[in-house]
């Protein structure tokens, strides 16, 4: 077992530029201090510099660092693309074992309007369209109906509303 019942666990997937970073910035805003920010792209490309395939080390990484944190009374906002084939024994292992209460949210956004988002980031020039759609999953949710599902109309306020309740 994970954490206390009292740590929050918030798991935020969705393609790139669906909004996962504002909703935890949001998120972290709102909690204050006590809450750890662990995203999937911090630990693969920036720490590990990895690829994202199945079985890479950033996966043990990013559990760990989760249980980590939980462990020592923190509340947890997970958030990366974290693809379902790659990441979803591990997030089924740490929803499961974690004590207190555990949301997630899938964020669904069109590959047209992830395009807008991502011309907007300082990477738009370094990564193309086709690798970007080479790279977008349409609903690649995890299997249970371990997530809410929300739309790209969905007000910031209000997700990060559900994930604070």
């Amino acid at each position: 077992m994970v954490g206390t019942e009292e740590t929050r666990l918030v798991v935020l997937r969705g393609n790139s530029a669906s909004g996962k970073s504002s909703i935890a910035a949001g998120l972290r805003e709102r909690f204050g201090r006590g809450l750890a920010l662990v995203g999937q792209d911090n630990l693969r490309r920036t720490m590990l510099r990895e690829r994202d395939l199945p079985g890479a080390a950033n996966i043990g990484l990013i559990d760990l660092t989760a249980r980590y944190a939980l462990d020592a009374g923190y509340h947890v906002v997970l958030e990366g693309i974290l693809c379902a084939d790659h990441y979803g024994d591990m997030l089924a292992r740490l929803r499961a074992d974690h004590r207190g209460p555990t949301h997630g949210y899938y964020l669904d956004v069109p590959f047209e309007e992830t395009m807008a988002r991502h011309a907007t980031k300082p990477i738009a020039d370094a990564v193309t369209e086709t690798q970007l759609r080479d790279l977008y999953r349409p609903r690649d949710l995890l299997p249970g109906g371990a997530e809410t599902v929300i739309g790209m109309d969905s007000a910031l306020a209000v997700v990060v509303s559900w994930g604070c309740s």
